[in-house]
């Protein structure tokens, strides 16, 4: 255990945040996603939530500021529906770890998240069980918090 670091990022999460650069994306996914099929490297965090990982990690890592959207969520299908309720917990769980709440949130269609998701650093398959809960990160350069 390291102070000042929640126990709820493994070791192997640190290594992953530690090793990526700035324009490096990770994936925190939910427990449905098919990590294993797009995913370089899996990284399990079963049983834990994104939101509560969510804030644990961007207590750590900077977001990109150069871009227009440092993060980014999978759009709903048609004739589907989005829960706002999901991304509204995900800006508190933000927000409780200091990033900005006006921060933008790119949507983007299903399989083009797919792509996407194939050139992510690393995948974070959690026991998340909301319905569109993937979240993409977009690392950008230490001390440039927003």
């Amino acid at each position: 255990m390291l102070n000042g670091i929640s126990p709820l990022l493994s070791p192997d999460l640190l290594n992953a945040l530690y090793r990526m650069g700035h324009g490096d994306e990770i994936l925190l996914a939910d427990t449905h996603y098919p990590g294993d099929s797009f995913g370089r490297r899996v990284i399990r965090a079963d049983g834990l939530g994104i939101p509560e990982l969510l804030s644990a990690t961007l207590a750590l890592f900077p977001l990109d500021r150069y871009v227009d959207a440092p993060l980014a969520m999978m759009e709903a299908v048609d004739g589907d529906n989005l829960d706002p309720q999901v991304e509204k917990i995900y800006r508190a769980a933000m927000s409780t770890a200091g990033v900005d709440n006006d921060i933008s949130i790119e949507r983007i269609e299903r399989f083009a998240f797919y792509e996407r998701s194939k050139s992510c650093y690393a995948i974070v398959m959690t026991g998340e069980m909301a319905k569109y809960g993937n979240i993409i990160l977009k690392k950008g350069h230490a001390n440039t918090k927003i």
